[in-house]
């Protein structure tokens, strides 16, 4: 976790953040926005935007897959893709365990 060792603020934010979205009244802005194909991002803005790019698992889980800290307002496209390849492989994982 290069957050928490870098800015412990930013990181103590963030898990507070976290720890909002096990209930649904959290799950809009400005704490979260969804992107698109069931991936949402949780915000916060501090000396740098920090986001966590996470998803919706079976039994209430949100699992994140992707950490990105910028100056601007907009998510690279290669973090988006980054974060689709990430939960596509958690969800065939999660599918095979099934089985």
């Amino acid at each position: 976790m290069k957050l928490k060792a870098t800015d412990p603020d930013d990181f103590a934010a963030v898990v507070a953040g976290l720890e909002k979205l096990r209930y649904r009244q959290y799950h809009r802005e400005p704490l979260s926005k969804a992107l698109g194909d069931g991936l949402f991002e949780l915000r916060h803005v501090g000396k740098l935007n920090t986001r966590v790019l996470w998803f919706f698992m079976k039994g209430r889980r949100i699992v994140a897959v992707h950490g990105i800290r910028s100056k601007g307002q907009a998510i690279a496209k290669r973090d988006l893709e980054t974060a689709r390849t990430r939960m596509r492989d958690w969800q065939q994982r999660y599918e095979e365990n099934e089985l």
